[in-house]
């Protein structure tokens, strides 16, 4: 694939001179990621991967078990009239309470399926847990639409025919500023420099997790599976750990 890219690239250039810029962190080719880890199927093939994204977080990679993205708007903070001379009320944040409605509501009406629902720190995860579902389908595509998942995430999901979820935090939640040396890396220097901060990175991700396990929702089956990406998922991320969410 990398090397039809570049002759793609090429192509282009000598037919225009210039290559236009477009993409960025959902681009429309696959991911220049390492792979750390395959998952295999009952059959032997590779139903995911677990990778290292740009930033250096660990991110699970599927063919078929379905994870939805929803992003969420920051509750608003109260203010500080309030905190300093009134009694604050509690704050309610309402998008949370919306998109789970929208959530169970529309699984009410699709019996069928069942959810894992997971809190991040920037809105909802999905785990369809009934069943085994392509990532370029026209049924992920339906419940895309339906539930409000992440527009960006959709049009990833399409490109690169895999669901994505990532399973560490992310750095600068934990403290760690600086970004890693890109992976493949360069040099001995890059590599060295990597393992440095991979080594700070590592001794800070044991005091959050990723996600938060809420609640599981319609059909109880789980698909054997999904089971296995389920358990790899739940492990990697602390869901049920109650820690910080990063």
């Amino acid at each position: 694939m990398a090397t039809q890219a570049a002759r793609q690239l090429a192509d282009r250039f000598q037919n225009t001179g210039f290559q236009s810029k477009s993409g960025g962190y959902y681009p429309d080719r696959p991911f220049r990621e390492e792979i750390l880890q395959e998952i295999k199927d009952a059959n032997g093939a590779t139903s995911a991967v677990i990778t290292r994204n740009s930033y250096g977080c660990q991110v699970l990679n599927t063919v078929n078990v379905m994870f939805v993205d929803i992003d969420l708007p920051e509750p608003k903070p109260v203010g500080l009239f309030k905190r300093l001379f009134g009694k604050a009320e509690p704050v309610v944040n309402q998008p949370l309470i919306d998109a789970l409605a929208r959530v169970e509501n529309w699984t009410r009406s699709n019996p069928q399926w069942g959810w894992r629902i997971y809190r991040t720190r920037a809105g909802l995860r999905l785990l369809a847990t009934q069943a085994l579902v392509a990532a370029d389908s026209t049924a992920a595509i339906s419940v895309f639409e339906a539930l409000g998942a992440d527009p960006l995430y959709q049009k990833l999901c399409k490109s690169q025919k895999c669901f994505r979820a990532r399973l560490t935090p992310k750095p600068w939640r934990c403290g760690q500023r600086n970004k890693p040396p890109r992976w493949p890396w360069l040099s001995q220097r890059e590599a060295d420099e990597f393992k440095k901060w991979e080594s700070h990175y590592q001794s800070l991700i044991p005091n959050f997790a990723t996600c938060e396990l809420i609640k599981q929702i319609g059909n109880p089956a789980i698909h054997p599976e999904v089971q296995i990406i389920l358990k790899t998922h739940d492990e990697a991320t602390r869901a049920n750990s109650k820690l910080p969410l990063a």
